[in-house]
C-alpha cells in the first residue's frame, strides 16, 4: 500500500532485536517471493510458530501486528501457530494495542506514524480512527495486557 512505512525503510536490526526480546525470530524473504504464513497475502507479514516473515515491502504495522499476535500467546500456543493466530476479540484488541506501544521502541517508526498507517490500511474502530480508539476506547485491551504481565501496571492502579 502506497504511503505506509515498510520494513525496507526502517532499521531491521532494531525490529529483529525487539522480536528476539520476546523469543521471536524475524526472517527476511526475498523481494517478490511468497511470504510463508501470510494471512492477508503479500506483502503482508506471515507467521509460523515463533517466526515472523517479512519482505522489504512488508508494512511495518503488519510485521508488528503479527509479532504481537505471538507475543500475547503463551509459548505452548505459539508453537502451533500457522498463518492465523487470533483466539478471541479480546486477544485481537490486545494485539492492536501492543503493536502501537511497541512501535515507540523502534527508531523512525513511533506510535503516531504506526496509527496513521493502520488507518490507511483499513483497521476500523468504533470511534473512527486508531488514535481515538487507543486514547479513549482501549481500556479493556490495556487491562488484558497488564493482567498477563505484558505491560506495566499503571501508576494510579498500584
Amino acid at each position: 500500500m502506497a504511503g505506509v512505512l515498510t520494513i525496507g525503510e526502517i532499521d531491521r536490526d532494531a525490529l529483529r532485536a525487539l522480536l528476539a526480546a520476546h523469543a521471536l525470530e524475524l526472517v527476511d524473504v526475498e523481494p517478490e517471493a511468497p511470504i510463508p504464513g501470510s494471512y492477508w497475502g503479500e506483502p503482508e507479514a506471515g507467521l509460523i510458530g515463533s517466526t515472523v516473515y517479512v519482505r522489504p515491502d512488508t508494512p511495518v504495522h503488519s510485521a508488528l501486528h503479527e509479532a504481537c499476535h505471538l507475543i500475547v500467546q503463551p509459548p505452548e500456543r505459539r508453537a502451533q501457530v500457522h498463518t492465523n493466530a487470533t483466539d478471541s476479540v479480546a486477544e485481537e484488541d490486545a494485539t492492536c494495542y501492543l503493536q502501537i506501544v511497541l512501535a515507540d521502541t523502534l527508531p523512525g517508526v513511533g506510535s503516531a506514524r504506526l496509527m496513521l498507517d493502520m488507518d490507511a490500511w483499513g483497521y476500523s474502530y468504533r470511534l473512527g480512527s486508531t488514535l481515538a480508539w487507543f486514547e479513549h476506547d482501549a481500556e479493556d485491551a490495556r487491562a488484558w495486557l497488564v493482567e498477563r504481565g505484558l505491560l506495566p501496571v499503571p501508576a494510579r492502579s498500584r
